[in-house]
């Protein structure tokens, strides 16, 4: 492993979306991290024990006071939307909500004393696009060799440049982006997971890509590992191994069904939208070139996948045999401010037995003299 920078005081954006909640939970075992402050416009979405939720969107000023009070090291934003067909509702434009949300982060952490020694960003392998004439794996060095086509490719490109230039004007911060392949899990909701769940595989007539995949566990433990090593830098986090689009219908148990026109591919696309099966933009160029991404540099940092490209498929059948089973019997997490404030402030609470360091991480502020 390298340097031993590690978090302390931390900031999590996008608290109420899926990666912010999970890495919320991960960071809140390690007994050496001291506050964990999350925020988002809407309500978290998982019960956090020790995460101190702060009801704000991106604007940079409400964020830069939140930094400041709590003595923040280590800010991980998690925010970006990689899925154009997912739009959060009572949001603002996916656009909006990627760039200028980052962009206001990152203002929130560019004042000379602010105290962010730290800074963590959660991008995609959409910044290296999919085309005919790409290599077999990029690495990180390597840019695409083509305009981004869609809005989310341009996006991504657009908010890892913003990146960079705050990693030029504060050195001393160590800025770490970690481009994801696609993510697969039992849990999480992506495109991908989607379409592979439809009782037949849909592809592109004439194509077979190659595709490679991370699952859900070791994004979270990727993102852990940055934030309490010092590693600076850009790191494809993407599993070892890369399968074609058929054999992974083959692991499903399913059947490939080339549906889709070589041509006109858009046109019938949003064609299929009306039937019920909805694929983002951004995946057309996956389906008919696939991607594949050099996982070298962050394996020599220390980090271990916890699963190959074709065990994350193999778990995903799990997941899709067990829905049946599962279904009617999730209890959903609802976020209740003032049971939250009882549980984290009353005196009356008494701890959890065995654990009586345990509780939440406050925010220094004045006595309250009402």
């Amino acid at each position: 492993m390298s340097g031993s920078q590690a978090a302390k005081r931390v900031l999590i954006t996008g608290l109420s979306t899926y990666w912010g909640g999970r890495l919320a939970e991960a960071i809140e075992s390690s007994p050496g991290v001291e506050a964990i402050v999350g925020v988002d416009s809407r309500e978290p979405t998982r019960e956090l024990q020790r995460t101190e939720f702060v009801r704000v969107g991106a604007e940079h000023s409400l964020i830069e006071k939140i930094v400041r009070a709590a003595g923040i090291d280590t800010v991980i934003d998690t925010r970006l939307m990689v899925d154009s067909t997912g739009g959060r509702p009572g949001s603002s434009s996916i656009h909006e909500h990627n760039v200028i949300g980052t962009l206001n982060i990152l203002a929130a952490c560019s004042a000379a004393d602010s105290p962010v020694r730290k800074f963590i960003f959660k991008s995609s392998g959409l910044f290296y696009g999919a085309a005919r004439d790409d290599p077999a794996f990029f690495t990180e060095d390597l840019v695409r060799g083509h305009r981004p086509r869609t809005g989310i490719e341009r996006d991504v490109a657009e908010v890892e440049a913003a990146v960079g230039d705050f990693r030029v004007r504060r050195p001393e911060v160590a800025v770490t982006v970690l481009r994801f392949a696609n993510i697969l899990g039992a849990e999480v909701d992506t495109a991908f997971i989607r379409l592979l769940g439809l009782p037949m595989v849909p592809m592109i007539a004439g194509f077979d890509p190659r595709l490679q995949f991370v699952d859900e566990t070791d994004v979270v433990h990727a993102l852990e590992h940055v934030a309490f090593n010092d590693l600076p830098g850009t790191y494809n986090v993407a599993a070892d191994g890369v399968l074609a689009l058929s054999e992974v219908a083959s692991l499903l148990g399913k059947r490939p069904l080339p549906l889709i026109p070589p041509w006109g591919t858009g046109l019938a696309t949003a064609g299929l939208r009306r039937l019920g099966l909805s694929i983002p933009p951004e995946m057309l160029d996956q389906l008919r070139f696939g991607r594949g991404m050099d996982n070298r540099v962050f394996k020599s940092t220390g980090f271990h996948f916890r699963h190959t490209s074709r065990e994350s498929v193999l778990r995903l059948r799990g997941r899709f045999r067990m829905l049946p089973v599962a279904a009617g019997t999730r209890n959903p997490y609802r976020y209740e401010p003032e049971v939250e404030e009882f549980l984290r402030r009353s005196p009356n609470v008494l701890p959890r037995q065995g654990k009586p360091e345990e509780g939440p991480a406050r925010l220094d502020r004045p006595p309250d003299d009402r």
